[in-house]
């Protein structure tokens, strides 16, 4: 049987200019799903493009990019997702998003053995 566990890694988090979501440890896990939902949008329109990367570390201090991309909500209750395998011990999300612009959020990190 597979193993699982889903983590809440952001609650209620409001993203103004440079952002990072909490460090998670998951070298365990064989893949992820990052899940990103929005609570509150200030400053985007509906067909604004914001994004976020994956990243990785064998830490949890010294990041670099893993290479996914995630388009981030920007309506509020819309949900997106990124999939992701061959991370290594650490995950997280980081990104910026442009002055005047801010997002509230929840996000989850899915991981499966």
């Amino acid at each position: 049987m597979r193993e699982s566990h889903t983590a809440v890694v952001e609650r209620n988090t409001t993203w103004r200019g440079e952002f990072a979501t909490e460090p998670y440890e998951c070298a365990w896990a064989g893949e992820a799903i990052f899940f990103v939902r929005c609570l509150a949008v200030e400053g985007l329109e509906e067909y604004d493009i914001a994004a976020a990367h994956v990243q990785i570390s064998p830490d949890g201090i010294h990041w670099c990019k893993e290479g996914e991309i995630l388009y981030l909500p920007t309506t509020t209750d819309a949900v997106t997702f990124e999939r992701v395998t061959h991370f290594g011990g650490w995950l997280r999300l980081a990104g910026e998003l442009r002055e005047g612009a801010a997002l509230t959020v929840l996000v989850y990190l899915a991981l499966k053995e």
